[in-house]
């Protein structure tokens, strides 16, 4: 695969036409970082592999050179849900876009392939399934088509974490439509599964453009699991009326915790496979459309979840892997403004996810692959530093801390010389003959004695009571920093025991010390302290005109079925609310609102301005 192309400026022509349909059909003024080169380079007619993350304008890469090239563009897709979120966001910007699925009737269908036989339609957005079957395959070859979009593309690779099965037969892609450019796109993609997303595509010689994976948006905290559901509702309590996504890991807990925040006063829905696909699309739909509901989902929900005011997404278990964590995370602050990503995990996360692995029927490889996406994630949950070194570390982008806008930075940690305690933990996991976990070793090092260590005998160990001095808490905080950095690790066929690694040697000969973060709550930060992560520009959520605004969105997003952001997205109506515009003129300069929004809502927001003033 070559290098990334550097932006520069368009050639005349097409930076003039870009430009126009950019500001004409969507809103926006300039382009953001690649886009012009992307837009470029596909208009004519090239191949290309983009990284870029959620919320950094992917579609436009694929949506200008629809507008500007003659002929259809398809969209590979790879959920309905989204199929008609993006159909619906293009059709009220005035734009032919359709989707063929599952999910639409006969005759809509019909009229779906009437308007490509006529040409008036720009952009059809279809699953791999559907495009691959052998009538479909022959009848955009006789219409032609101009462009093919692959969207999620993370998907074509066995190493990604939403891989399909079915995206690997794209493949046909390139000997199916030989003259048709391809553009394959994904949020999330680390060197591996770039690679093999240019491999399957036959992209090797298409230019990659990645863009930068910081969300300064974001604000990154984990805290450590103490009482999960507890300590949820306290981050909750901090984002009252707000849409936010839980995760969790079985599909048990997800009920449970659903239950327990309705319980509490919080808006909540669950999600998880175990549902049958009415409730589970029901579930979405609401969530969608409803501006102050909270999902509570397993893995299996939020791809392709494209709802822009997701304030905040928490995790009360330690996700699978730095990749899935990412896209996860993602999801929250796509509109641009303040967004929360939060994560409560314990070294009992850790033992399951690890027998997860162990226990897999998958080859060894693919364990191994699993194994290095769990450490990294848990070197990022054990940082003492900024936490987005390790998080951009992990997709190759180097980064220059502090961020300014995650725990860690907001809130410096102490690190102390745990060496002494350190080497207490690592004898006593030695001297309990490697068969315990944490819980059990850390009973012995702070002289509890239960049941099980006297049946031992193990209170006569010389390191017995030698920590009781710290706390349980610091003590598990230590295990977990131990595990992080490669000197012990967990035996999945012992049922989570504790063993040393040879890592831990020169620790034992005390060659050098170890330092340890001194543990925070970060549940205890202020709300904001970093002025980059708010929509400065806009106006308060509180203010009168922007609740009237919300009114008027809601009311016509049902009488229209479709989701409120496919009205206007909330960065929309904070910066009408902070404008006031008292003309069409004046609205017509606010970011994100084209011709045709305009033209069809412009009258009624300058009503709602005027008895707002």
């Amino acid at each position: 695969m070559s290098t990334r192309l550097i932006s520069g400026n368009l050639p005349t022509e097409i930076s003039i036409k870009a430009k126009e349909l950019l500001a004409r059909v969507f809103g926006y003024a300039d382009f953001r970082g690649d886009q012009a080169a992307i837009v470029e380079h596909v208009t004519n007619g090239g191949d290309a592999l983009v990284l870029m993350p959620t919320g950094g304008g992917k579609s436009v890469c694929y949506q200008i050179p629809a507008l500007l090239r003659p002929g259809l563009t398809v969209v590979i897709s790879p959920l309905i849900a989204l199929m008609q979120n993006q159909v619906a966001q293009l059709q009220g910007f005035g734009v032919a876009a359709a989707a063929l699925n599952s999910g639409i009737d006969a005759d809509s269908a019909r009229e779906v392939y009437y308007r490509i036989r006529q040409g008036t339609l720009k952009l059809l957005y279809v699953s791999p399934e559907r495009l691959l079957m052998d009538g479909m395959v022959s009848f955009l070859s006789e219409v032609g088509i101009s462009l093919i979009a692959i969207d999620e593309a993370h998907c074509v690779s066995q190493w990604g974490h939403d891989f399909r099965p079915e995206y690997q037969k794209l493949s046909a892609l390139a000997e199916l439509f030989p003259n048709t450019p391809r553009l394959a796109l994904t949020a999330t993609a680390d060197e591996r599964t770039r690679s093999e997303i240019a491999e399957v595509l036959s992209l090797q010689s298409a230019p990659l453009f990645v863009s930068s994976f910081d969300r300064p948006n974001l604000r990154l905290s984990v805290v450590e699991k103490i009482d999960p559901t507890r300590q949820l509702l306290r981050f909750l309590s901090a984002h009252p009326g707000e849409s936010g996504i839980v995760y969790a890991l079985s599909r048990k807990r997800v009920d449970e915790l659903s239950a327990k925040l309705n319980e509490a006063g919080v808006r909540a829905l669950p999600y998880h496979a175990g549902l049958d696909i009415q409730q589970r699309s029901q579930n979405q739909a609401l969530f969608l459309s409803d501006e102050k509901i909270v999902m509570v989902a397993t893995i299996a929900f939020g791809m392709g979840i494209d709802k822009p005011d997701v304030r905040f997404v928490a995790h009360v278990d330690l996700p699978k892997s730095m990749e899935g964590y990412y896209q996860e995370i993602g999801r929250a602050g796509r509109d641009g403004g303040a967004a929360y990503a939060w994560m409560c995990y314990g070294l009992a996360d850790l033992v399951q996810l690890k027998r997860f692995i162990e226990e897999s029927t998958a080859a060894e490889a693919r364990k191994r692959y699993e194994r290095s996406q769990l450490d990294a994630l848990l070197a990022y949950a054990e940082s003492a530093g900024c936490r987005r070194v390790p998080l951009l570390q992990h997709f190759g982008q180097h980064f220059q801390a502090p961020c300014g806008n995650c725990d860690r930075c907001i809130n410096p940690v102490q690190q102390i010389d745990a060496t002494e305690a350190a080497r207490q933990m690592l004898s006593a996991i030695h001297r309990t003959g490697q068969k315990f976990g944490a819980i059990y070793v850390i009973a012995v090092l702070r002289g509890a004695l239960t049941e099980q260590v006297e049946r031992f005998g193990h209170q006569q160990l010389s390191v017995f009571g030698l920590g009781k001095g710290w706390s349980e808490d610091r003590w598990r905080a230590l295990a977990r920093q131990l595990i992080a950095q490669g000197m012990v690790g967990i035996d999945h066929e012992g049922f989570g025991a504790l063993k040393l690694t040879d890592r831990c040697r020169p620790l034992l000969r005390g060659e050098h010390n170890f330092l340890m973060a001194k543990e925070i709550e970060p549940e205890t930060l202020p709300r904001s302290k970093k002025k980059r992560a708010e929509p400065g520009h806009f106006a308060s959520k509180s203010d009168p005109l922007m609740e009237a605004l919300r009114v008027w969105r809601k009311a016509t997003a049902t009488e229209q079925k479709v989701p409120p952001f496919v009205v206007f997205h909330d960065g929309t109506l904070l910066a009408i609310t902070a404008a006031r515009p008292k003309t069409l003129r004046a609205l017509s300069e606010i970011s994100g609102l084209g011709e045709k929004k305009l033209e069809r809502y412009g009258t009624a927001v300058l009503k709602i301005v005027s008895a707002n003033w």
